[in-house]
């Protein structure tokens, strides 16, 4: 193949800029709202279990529609239905910025998490379709980019927003760039026609759609009642547990299950994916704890706090081009293992936590936590994809994507009831601040979960590997596939 054939023209990187702007904006919106959250549930009068939802039904919006992606660009058109994700998470965001209670920012950060879902999914296709396999892994490149920085400069944005302006701008912000990647999309999109796809599974959808978010209901409502037993708890609970447990009936009896949980009967595929899901409740659901406990306990400005939350995010994006090259050369479970123990090392130090507790040590332990973290996750997705065959990819990436995005929003809401129960009679700073170390105790404990399934990712991995008798680890073509999925 000559050296031109793997030149990348202007037309890829033209699409490729089409498709960064928007996953900037929706990777920033991600994180950008939670240095806000103290302001939000002052503005809105509500508590922290109820304000939690706005971050909890974004994700939630996200897990839902991350399934359906695939199929509707195939059934659609890939530029048709980025287009109208773009509309939807620009109208989302015009509508959170006119809410006047928690009740209807929540309900509009859902519309805005739908449209924001298929953005970056999306994209990746046509940059995939765009690029083909021989240059796919450097075009796939830059879209790690906004997703390094999103920790980074996502709670610095937003704390300059809020400390300059309304909280209703952290949404508004979003709209000229939504305009502007319209535009762009209409004018340098390639046109995808439709194809034939198989029917959606509407029963899994719906199933899966209504159970976990009655599930997460049911946990958060813990915060507001106080009680295990209550009503408002132990029915959504019952409910969503009761609809998660049928769709795991259908999608093993029909052929094109929304997500194909056949997957999980190899243990490095089940183990990865459960170590993801415990890092995904620990990672963002810590996120909400650190913002406000900078702004409550010790009394940060916004601007502050997002300078304050900004090491964990560079922790993580120090990293990760390294572990990506060493997971390669030693497989992926090692270095989950490694990045687990770290992680749950490193979040002791917030166990400890006081109210005057040093700014620069808290910070040190927030970098350290972070790069556990980017050590963690690469590797353990990519171990799960070495384990699959090329045709099992388009399945089994939105499914780790799913499974990271409803860890995020259980353990938010896990995360914000404990934090909530310990505030409950507290009257001194002393105490405040120990409400907030009961609460990253558990966030440690859901990090130190995942140590287990490490243990067997390692074990099976080792036991895949001898089975193969090579390295184990996926070419650099599948893992480019699979994140085009």
């Amino acid at each position: 193949m000559t050296a031109d054939s793997d030149r990348i023209d202007a037309h890829v990187w033209r699409v490729s800029a089409v498709v960064l702007v928007g996953s900037v904006m929706s990777i920033l919106d991600t994180t950008i709202v939670n240095v806000a959250l103290a302001t939000l549930g002052r503005e809105l009068h509500s508590t922290i279990a109820q304000i939690q939802w706005v971050v909890t039904g974004y994700m939630l919006a996200l897990a839902a529609v991350i399934p359906v992606t695939g199929w509707a660009a195939r059934r659609f058109g890939a530029k048709r239905v980025y287009l109208l994700s773009l509309v939807l998470f620009t109208a989302g965001s015009v509508l959170c910025g006119l809410a006047s209670s928690a009740t209807e920012l929540v309900v509009f950060r859902v519309i805005q998490g739908v449209g924001g879902g298929m953005i970056l999914p999306i994209g990746q296709l046509m940059m995939a379709d765009v690029a083909g396999p021989k240059r796919m892994g450097r075009v796939m490149s830059i879209v790690a980019v906004p997703a390094m920085l999103a920790p980074i400069l996502g709670p610095t944005i937003g704390g300059l927003i809020v400390d300059n302006a309304s909280w209703r701008w952290i949404f508004y912000v979003n709209v000229p760039i939504g305009v502007i990647a319209v535009i762009a999309a209409l004018r340098i999109l390639p046109r995808v026609e439709p194809a034939p796809s198989d029917r959606l599974d509407v029963r899994g959808l719906a199933l899966m759609a209504t159970g976990l978010p009655l599930l997460t209901y049911g946990l958060a409502e813990i915060g507001v009642t106080g009680s295990f037993t209550a009503t408002k708890v132990v029915v959504p609970c019952l409910a969503g547990l009761a609809l998660i447990a049928t769709f795991v009936v259908h999608a093993l009896r029909v052929p094109s299950p929304l997500l194909d949980l056949r997957l999980y009967r190899r243990p490095t595929f089940a183990s990865a994916s459960f170590a993801m899901f415990c890092l995904g409740g620990a990672l963002f659901g810590s996120m909400i704890l650190l913002p406000l406990y900078w702004q409550q306990i010790r009394g940060e400005s916004v601007v502050d706090t997002g300078l304050l939350t900004a090491p964990q995010g560079l922790g993580m994006a120090l990293v990760m081009p390294l572990a990506g090259k060493l997971t390669d050369r030693w497989g992926g479970g090692p270095l989950a293992l490694f990045g687990v123990v770290v992680t749950t090392l490193a979040s002791i130090p917030f166990g400890l936590i006081g109210a005057h507790t040093s700014i620069f040590g808290l910070s040190v332990a927030m970098l350290v936590r972070g790069m556990g973290i980017g050590f963690a996750f690469m590797p353990a997705m990519a171990a799960a994809f070495a384990s699959l065959e090329r045709s099992e990819l388009a399945d089994a990436t939105p499914q780790l994507n799913v499974l990271q995005r409803v860890g995020g929003s259980i353990g938010t809401a896990v995360l914000a009831v404990v934090l909530q129960r310990a505030l409950n009679g507290t009257h001194t700073l002393a105490g405040a601040a120990h409400a907030y170390g009961t609460a990253f105790w558990v966030a440690g404990g859901l990090t130190a979960v995942a140590i287990v399934p490490c243990i067997v990712l390692l074990r099976a991995e080792r036991a895949a590997r001898e089975a193969k008798g090579d390295s184990g680890s996926p070419p650099p073509d599948v893992l480019a596939e699979a994140v085009a999925a």
